[in-house]
């Protein structure tokens, strides 16, 4: 039997403890929230410790996600990943792939400057229907995804830098 990426996420590595920060865009208020139960529901089910920061839209997720590392770093509770959230639907204007590209750029930044395990859940879409499609916890799961590959990486990490 072929398991679902839901399945692989609920039955890998514990995580127990470990400090997971979602920071989401909320300029889509239900599409948000529909992102957050999925990813939430992911990082729970595995162990982790969840933090919810939010922001008003996309291009902020990353420089909100930068200030909350940068505050915990000397902490003896530091941030061990990251999931980015929120969405982007294509206008009539080339503010989208401004938006849809320096957030992902912002965050890719991020990821690698840190060494963090970061999941992309930002949505990047042309039309709401799309956005809902995959954002809907009992469908594309977007938010669910981001946080299994947060999960993932961090599983990595632990491994690696034991």
């Amino acid at each position: 039997m072929v398991s679902t990426r839901n399945e692989r996420a609920r039955t890998g590595t514990p995580v127990k403890g470990a400090r997971v920060l979602i920071v989401e865009g909320r300029y889509y208020e239900a599409l948000a929230d529909e992102l957050l139960a999925g990813a939430r529901a992911v990082l729970e089910a595995a162990g982790a410790v969840v933090e919810v920061i939010t922001v008003p839209g996309a291009l902020e997720v990353a420089i909100a996600a930068e200030i909350a590392l940068e505050a915990a770093a000397d902490s003896d509770k530091p941030i061990e990943a990251v999931v980015a959230l929120g969405c982007v639907i294509r206008g009539e204007t080339y503010h989208f792939e401004i938006v849809a590209g320096e957030s992902a750029r912002a965050l890719m930044d991020l990821g690698l400057t840190h060494s963090m395990p970061l999941g992309n859940g930002i949505l990047t879409v042309d039309t709401e229907a799309q956005a809902w499609e995959r954002a809907r916890v009992s469908e594309g799961n977007k938010g669910g995804g981001a946080a299994e590959a947060a999960l993932n990486l961090l599983r990595l990490k632990r491994r690696v830098w034991a």
